[in-house]
């Protein structure tokens, strides 16, 4: 490794990314790091913490109004686009500066530059105009939003990556797609006061999530006032005389909004870095192919994160960089663990799941046993809000273990977390039965439910 610049060139700055550098950094390895956009990478910077910030403040009428059945009298409120943007940005840029920081400060360099393959243990910075030489050299470039070239008038359209940076907030909005970021979106529009429309190719939002969590946050969705249009199409996007956008959908229906946001999936980012030419092996979506341990087909070249297109979330990139460490760099090869990973939709109400699908489970196991509740929580009570919390259980009849949980309804992502840890242990229903409830709380639920709503067997439910 001493006939090279650096034991590890890491290319891209997100939160896969930074976290090896940083802690080869640590291990005492020359450790160098290329960005060409923004340290943070698309978590940080056009990802889940803006998202969540644009949630938090979306939220707020609803508080406001709440807070009548609790004796507050709130005066009428009134909201800034603009300053929410202003704020989010001073936010990221703090975090972007410690996503750097936390680099240098373990000893790592850093590049602001574009990084291209040379060979495979060469890599050319453009900014800097010169090539550097690595033993080791992890992809960590991630992904970005799919585009739609084949819709006519896509050019009018935005994406999840220009949303957060809008001039002004439109008065109206539709956004196609059914998966987490359409669903969030949708959310955080409505509850800024736009009037939203949603519009999906399937037969109900968020695939490969539990059908109960889809339908009845599809219902309080659309009680809200959300328009749900599915199975539906956009065919084209045009601009008329006033510059509003008018959308023709396969259904026939025509809508006229001030924009129009595609969140229709993700790509990988592996255009022009030099990886074909290296050998690095693609697949079909340009996702970097690596076995068990993020290794390429070149042994000194690893990738993790969302440009291996495995499963996209920031913890994931992170647990995979983790594992490269403990396999590159510590001789204890170590594969990520992509099973039982919990994870949330910050819709309104949010989701929070961890495990199998009872769709998944019926698929896999001859006897299970299903537990739900349906409820309104406490604090919809004084407030008079017409909303349900869903509890769902998915066990296994024969072993009695814990399969899936799934919730809907306030801090379900909260619990979701919590939830993860019993299930990745393998616990069992009595486990959950044993264990004392907290009252009173809407958690209590999920170990209060003793008698199976249903049981399936054998695919039929009985």
């Amino acid at each position: 490794m001493a006939g090279y610049d650096y034991d590890l060139f890491v290319i891209g700055g997100g939160s896969g990314g930074v976290r090896a550098a940083r802690v080869a950094a640590a291990l005492g390895k020359r450790v160098a790091i290329a960005e060409e956009y923004r340290f943070g990478g698309t978590c940080v910077i056009r990802g889940c913490v803006p998202k969540k910030l644009y949630v938090y403040a979306s939220q707020f009428p609803e508080h406001f109004a709440d807070a009548a059945g609790y004796g507050w009298t709130v005066p009428e409120a009134s909201f800034d686009w603009p300053t929410l943007v202003a704020n989010k940005d001073k936010e990221i840029a703090r975090l972007e500066a410690i996503y750097k920081r936390n680099v240098e400060g373990a000893g790592g360099q850093t590049f602001h530059s574009r990084a291209m393959l040379v060979d495979r243990h060469q890599v050319y910075l453009i900014a800097e105009d010169r090539t550097v030489s690595a033993d080791q050299i992890l992809i960590a470039t991630g992904g970005r939003p799919a585009p739609h070239p084949a819709l006519a008038g896509h050019e009018h359209c935005i994406f999840s990556n220009e949303v957060f940076d809008l001039k002004q907030l439109p008065k109206a909005i539709m956004i196609e797609g059914g998966g987490y970021i359409a669903v969030e979106f949708a959310n955080i529009f409505h509850g800024l006061g736009v009037e939203t429309t949603l519009v999906y190719r399937g037969q109900e939002i968020l695939s490969r999530f539990d059908m109960d969590l889809r339908r009845l946050l599809h219902e309080t969705m659309e009680k809200k006032g959300i328009r749900i249009l599915c199975p539906a199409v956009s065919q084209r996007v045009s601009k008329n005389a006033s510059g509003r956008l008018e959308v023709s959908l396969s259904s026939g229906q025509m809508l006229t909004v001030d924009q129009v946001m595609l969140a229709i999936g993700r790509i990988p980012n592996t255009e022009n870095m030099g990886l074909e030419g290296v050998g690095v092996e693609l697949g079909k979506t340009g996702a970097v192919v690596v076995d068990e341990y993020s290794r390429t087909n070149i042994d000194n070249i690893w990738a993790i994160g969302d440009v291996t297109h495995r499963v996209q979330l920031t913890p994931v990139a992170i647990h995979e960089a983790m594992c490269f460490i403990e396999t590159a760099f510590k001789g204890n090869p170590t594969s990520p663990d992509h099973d039982t990973i919990p994870t949330a939709v910050f819709s309104q109400p949010e989701i929070g799941t961890v495990g199998l699908s009872e769709d998944e489970a019926v698929r896999r196991f001859q006897d299970i046993e299903v537990y739900r509740a349906t409820f309104r929580p406490m604090r919809h009570t004084l407030s008079g809000r017409d909303e349900k919390m869903l509890m769902k259980l998915v066990v296994d009849g024969a072993s009695r273990k814990v399969l899936g949980a799934h919730v809907l309804g306030p801090d379900a992502g909260e619990m979701a977390q919590l939830l993860g840890i019993p299930l990745k242990a393998g616990l069992t229903k009595d486990d959950f039965d044993r264990t004392m409830a907290v009252h009173p709380t809407a958690a209590e639920e999920l170990v209060t439910m003793y008698k199976p709503t249903y049981r399936v067997k054998n695919g039929e439910r009985v």
